[in-house]
C-alpha cells in the first residue's frame, strides 16, 4: 500500500498504512503520558465535591435538553435540585453501562488478534482507561443518586450479543463505539462550555473528554483503515447498518429510559418535545452526527438506498467539513 491511497468510488483519499501505525503509536504514547486513576485523580472526600442535597449547582442549566425546557425552569428550586442530580448520575450510570459493552467487545476483538499486531497495544490502552472510566462513573453514582434506573432493560439484554460483534464484525461493533462516544462526548463538551455543574460533576466530565477524545480518534482512524478492506457484501451491510446503530446506542445514551423519566416526574409529553418531536430537538439530533456523517461519506456508504435510512431515522444532514466542528457552524 502506498502512503496515501486514492479511493476512486468516493473520491476519499485514504490513511496510508504507515500513517495509521504512526497514529496507533502516537494514540498508545499519549496513553502512557496522560493517563487517571479514578481513586488517586480524584478527591472524593474534599470538601469542594462534598456532595448535598441543597447544593443550587446541581440545577441543570439550558445546556442540558432538560434544563432547557420551560417545564423544568418552572420547577421549584429544591425539585430542579433533585432532578438535576438525578439527572447527572443517570447519565454517569448509563455512560458506565455503555463503557461495559466497549470493554467487551474489544476484548472479542482483540482475541483473534495476532502476535505483532499494533492496534493490540492501543486497544488494551482503551480498555484500562474504560474500565477506571466505569469505578470513577460508579462511585459518583453512589455518592450522587445509588438509585438511578440507568439503561433501559432491553439494552442490557443486548450487551452480550452486541459485544460479539468485536469477533465477527468488527466495524459494526466499532461503529457502535461511536454512536454511544459522540453523544456522550458531545453532552458533555457542551455542559462544561455553558459553566459546568457540580465541581464532582465537572472533575469526571474533565477527566472522561480527555481521554474518550483518544478513544473517538481510534475508532475513526479503525474504521477509515479497515472498511475499504470489506468485500462487497459485508460493505453493504455495513451501510445499512451504520444509521441504525447509530440512532439506537444514541437513544440510549441521550434518552432517559422510561424508569428515569418516572423517577424524574418528566411528563410524557414534556418528553417527547425534549426528545426528538421538536424542532430544536430535531436539529440537536442531527447535530450530534455531522463527524459521523462525514466519515460515512468518506467511506463511500452514506449513498443510495442506504441513505434512505438515515433521513427515516433523523440523522440526515450536512456533514461536518471536518472533525469537531463547532455545533453553530454547522447549520
Amino acid at each position: 500500500m502506498t502512503a496515501v491511497q486514492d479511493e476512486k468510488s468516493t473520491g476519499y483519499v485514504r490513511q496510508g498504512k504507515q500513517a495509521y501505525l504512526d497514529t496507533l503509536r502516537t494514540l498508545s504514547e499519549a496513553s502512557v503520558e496522560v493517563n487517571f486513576d479514578p481513586f488517586k485523580d480524584i478527591d472524593w472526600d474534599s470538601a469542594e465535591l462534598e456532595v448535598r442535597s441543597d447544593d443550587e449547582r446541581w440545577i441543570l442549566n439550558a445546556s442540558d435538553e432538560i434544563g432547557a425546557h420551560p417545564w423544568y425552569q418552572g420547577l421549584p428550586k429544591q425539585r430542579q435540585i433533585e432532578i438535576g442530580m438525578y439527572r447527572w448520575a443517570q447519565v454517569a450510570k448509563v455512560g458506565l453501562q455503555f463503557e461495559q459493552l466497549l470493554i467487551g467487545g474489544v476484548m472479542n476483538h482483540l482475541v483473534w488478534s495476532e502476535n505483532n499486531n499494533p492496534e493490540f497495544r492501543y486497544a488494551t490502552h482503551e480498555v484500562t482507561e474504560e474500565t477506571h472510566h466505569t469505578q470513577m462513573f460508579q462511585e459518583f453514582v453512589n455518592r450522587v443518586n445509588p438509585d438511578v434506573a440507568g439503561a433501559p432493560t432491553y439494552y442490557k439484554v443486548l450487551v452480550p450479543f452486541l459485544a460479539s460483534a468485536g469477533a465477527f464484525f468488527p466495524e459494526a461493533f466499532f461503529t457502535g463505539i461511536l454512536a454511544g462516544e459522540e453523544p456522550i462526548d458531545h453532552l458533555q463538551k457542551g455542559a462544561m462550555r455553558s459553566g459546568g455543574s457540580h465541581p464532582a460533576a465537572n472533575r469526571i466530565m474533565q477527566i472522561h473528554i480527555a481521554e474518550e477524545a483518544r478513544h473517538i480518534g481510534f475508532a475513526h482512524q479503525y474504521l477509515e483503515q479497515h472498511v475499504p478492506e470489506l468485500g462487497r457484501v459485508k460493505k453493504t451491510v455495513l451501510a445499512y447498518v451504520f444509521p441504525l446503530i447509530m440512532r439506537l446506542l444514541c437513544d440510549v445514551i441521550m434518552v432517559p429510559s422510561k424508569q428515569a423519566r418516572h423517577d424524574m416526574g418528566i411528563p410524557d409529553e414534556v418528553a417527547k418535545q425534549i426528545w426528538w418531536k421538536s424542532a430544536e430537538s430535531e436539529k440537536l439530533l442531527r447535530d450530534l452526527f455531522g463527524d459521523v456523517r462525514l466519515l460515512a461519506d468518506n467511506l463511500g456508504i452514506r449513498k443510495g438506498p442506504a441513505k434512505l435510512l438515515w433521513k427515516m431515522t433523523g440523522i440526515d444532514g450536512r456533514p461536518s467539513r471536518f472533525r469537531a466542528e463547532p455545533r453553530a457552524a454547522s447549520y
